[in-house]
C-alpha cells in the first residue's frame, strides 16, 4: 500500500467542508460481486485496511499482542455506511479519513470511499470505536499518544 496522502491538512477541506487525510486503496477483481460491482462488505474492509496504513505511518503498530496492543484493542459499537455510486471496476481508489469525535473512552470517524484524487465520492459513514482494557474488556482511555497521533484528524479549532 502506498502512503498517505497529505492532501488535506488540519484547517482545510477537499470542498466538501471535511478536513482530515486521503489514504490509497486497491480495489481488486475478487473484490466485485456477480453483478461486476465492489461489494457492499468490501467497503469496511477497505475502510479498515485504509485506518491501519494511517494509524502505522505515525507509528502505531499492531504485533499481535492484546495485551501490549494499547489503542488498538477497541471495539466497533456502531457502524454505518451510505452507498452513493456504485464501484464498476478494480483499480487505484482513496479513503478519506477524519475523526468527527474524541472523547475520553470512544470515538467517532468519518469515511469516505472515492476516487483517488478525492472529487468522486462511491460511499460515506460513520464507525463509533470504544477503546477497552485487554484484561477485562471495560471501556478505558485513549492515550495521551494516540490523542497526538489523531489531533489533526480533528475538526479544526
Amino acid at each position: 500500500m502506498t502512503a498517505v496522502t497529505p492532501d488535506l491538512k488540519p484547517g482545510t477541506t477537499d470542498g466538501s467542508g471535511r478536513h482530515g487525510c486521503l489514504v490509497p486503496v486497491q480495489v481488486h477483481f475478487d473484490d466485485l460481486d456477480a453483478l461486476g460491482m465492489l461489494h457492499n462488505a468490501r467497503y469496511p474492509v477497505l475502510v479498515e485496511r485504509a485506518w491501519t496504513a494511517l494509524w502505522n505511518e505515525r507509528g502505531l503498530v499492531f504485533e499481535g499482542d492484546w495485551d501490549a496492543a494499547g489503542d488498538f484493542c477497541n471495539a466497533v459499537k456502531e457502524l454505518t455506511v451510505s452507498y452513493e455510486a456504485p464501484v464498476l471496476r478494480p483499480g487505484a481508489y482513496a479513503v478519506h479519513l477524519w475523526i468527527e469525535r474524541l472523547g475520553n473512552t470512544g470515538l467517532t470517524y468519518g469515511f469516505r470511499f472515492c476516487s483517488a484524487d478525492g472529487a468522486t465520492t462511491y460511499a460515506r459513514g460513520t464507525r463509533v470505536l470504544v477503546r477497552l482494557d485487554p484484561g477485562t474488556l471495560r471501556p478505558t482511555r485513549w492515550s495521551d499518544r494516540f490523542r497526538t497521533c489523531a489531533r489533526d484528524l480533528l475538526p479544526p479549532g
